[in-house]
């Protein structure tokens, strides 16, 4: 996400960082390639302009220009008017003082209100351990019921639904006591949509917000819609006063233009992202984690929520044990990758550690995550026995044949995952003599130290096999 407007500003920084001493031109120069970079980026042009004034003016009134650490303290000021542009602290859903909390999904029609109503109620079953009931209130998009009752049955939440022959209002009043007769903490509404704002849409959701009193409404919309986007935003605010955002698709937006405008424009804050279309794929929108990922600073503390999450402690522990008697298997290999496979998609857990875009070897890497299911495919089609010695595997090239006719891949790959899969073993026999290893993250085996495990992490960075091969599996120069 924001790949585009990261680039062009990491660019900017740059030039700044070789100059040693800044003059007022530098700044200035610097300046015109933010403002450029921020509208090619569809950010409004308002808050652009706002946006770059700011920190024109914290510049040169600390007089940074004499400063030899001037470029970094251009960075630090960027760092803070981006954290100030997109509110500072994380904004968290209200909470009534008495049970139900009512919270009202909104927006246009195809923004994803019906599957964010979903990853909501699981972020708040799963994350906060409340009881939340979905509603399905959308009765005139075709299967807009059904879609919501198989997403709860997925997740295991209850939903609401008297039919169609219903109106949207009377189903929000009797959801509310349906709600407070079996205990629910959180009634979700997911409501209708439009091609575009009008007048019915308006009429049908004021009449919803004032039979339930929402504690909290919440405009779903689509981030890679830009300026668009806070159009919608500015409009829903006007007639419902908006309580917050929610950002879908942010994970395919390289723009950012929605992220940076939507809080400025409408003083509404960004409550929770889109990250994927998985029912997992929400977070809560941080600012401050936010702003270090557009300036490629990664997001380390996402990235610790994410690990903490997925991995399983006493396996990583089991796993470091090995480690130190040089144990390691591919059984051990094979766990390590579908843990990190429940971390989420490959490209985001790189794009979250600090720095990554600034290794040369992944700035052109296309992470695949198809790849990583070619590699399970691989060691799956291995005996018990040449899982623990891959040594017999090296040695046979008839097994190598067997084992790439059985996973659909090609003796090549075999081989390659034979010798980086070597390669690891040597590594982390290295750092099984360098003392006690972090528990978790960061150490050998655990964690973000998994990692490290990534079939050719030993050669081109983490994910080398993910993206490094094609289709027949050739190597990509």
């Amino acid at each position: 996400m924001f790949d585009t407007l990261s680039n062009r500003l990491q660019g900017a920084f740059q030039k700044l960082r070789g100059k040693g001493r800044l003059s007022e031109d530098d700044v200035k120069e610097a300046m015109r390639e933010i403002r450029r970079a921020l509208l090619e980026a569809d950010v409004h042009y308002s808050v652009a302009k706002d946006f770059v004034d700011r920190i024109r003016e914290r510049a040169i009134g600390q007089e940074i220009l004499q400063s030899l650490s001037a470029a970094q303290q251009v960075v630090k000021i960027v760092n803070d008017e981006l954290v100030e542009l997109m509110g500072q602290s994380q904004a968290k859903l209200n909470r009534s003082s008495k049970s139900p909390t009512v919270v009202l999904m909104v927006g246009l029609q195809g923004a994803g209100k019906t599957t964010m109503s979903a990853k909501l109620a699981r972020h708040l079953m799963l994350t906060e351990h409340r009881r939340p009931l979905l509603v399905a209130a959308d009765v005139y998009r075709p299967a807009a019921i059904d879609q919501l009752q198989a997403l709860g049955k997925q997740i295991g939440v209850s939903v609401f639904a008297p039919g169609t022959s219903v109106s949207p209002q009377e189903i929000a009043r009797t959801a509310l006591d349906e709600a407070r007769r079996g205990g629910y903490d959180y009634v979700i509404i997911d409501t209708a949509g439009r091609l575009h704002v009008d007048e019915s849409l308006m009429a049908e959701l004021t009449e919803i917000d004032q039979i339930t009193s929402a504690d909290e409404i919440l405009l779903v919309i689509d981030a890679m819609t830009g300026q668009d986007a806070v159009t919608v935003a500015d409009h829903f605010h006007q007639q419902l006063k908006l309580t917050g955002v929610v950002l879908t698709k942010l994970d395919g937006d390289t723009r950012g233009g929605a992220a940076l405008s939507v809080r400025h424009v409408t003083g509404c804050p960004v409550k929770f992202v889109g990250v994927g279309e998985k029912l997992d794929a929400l977070e809560p929108f941080y600012p401050d984690r936010m702003a270090s990922r557009i300036l490629g600073m990664g997001d380390v503390l996402t990235l610790i929520e994410k690990a903490q999450a997925s991995i399983d402690e006493q396996q990583v522990m089991q796993l470091e044990a090995k480690i130190r008697k040089n144990e390691f298997t591919f059984d051990d290999f094979l766990a390590q990758l579908q843990q990190i496979q429940k971390m989420g998609p490959l490209n985001q857990i790189l794009g979250l550690l600090p720095g990554i875009g600034k290794i040369k070897q992944l700035q052109n890497e296309s992470v695949d995550d198809r790849q990583l299911k070619k590699v399970e495919a691989i060691i799956l089609s291995m005996s018990k026995e040449e899982r623990i010695k891959p040594e017999l595997i090296s040695k046979s090239s008839s097994r190598r044949l067997r084992i790439a006719s059985g996973s659909g891949t090609h003796v090549r790959d075999v081989n390659q995952l034979l010798r980086q899969f070597e390669d690891m073993r040597k590594l982390m026999k290295q750092l099984s003599g360098m003392g006690k290893s972090m528990k978790g993250l960061g150490g050998p085996g655990g964690g973000l130290g998994g990692l490290g495990g990534l079939p050719g992490s030993m050669k081109g960075g983490p994910g080398a096999f993910a993206g490094g091969f094609g289709k027949r599996g050739k190597k990509r120069r």
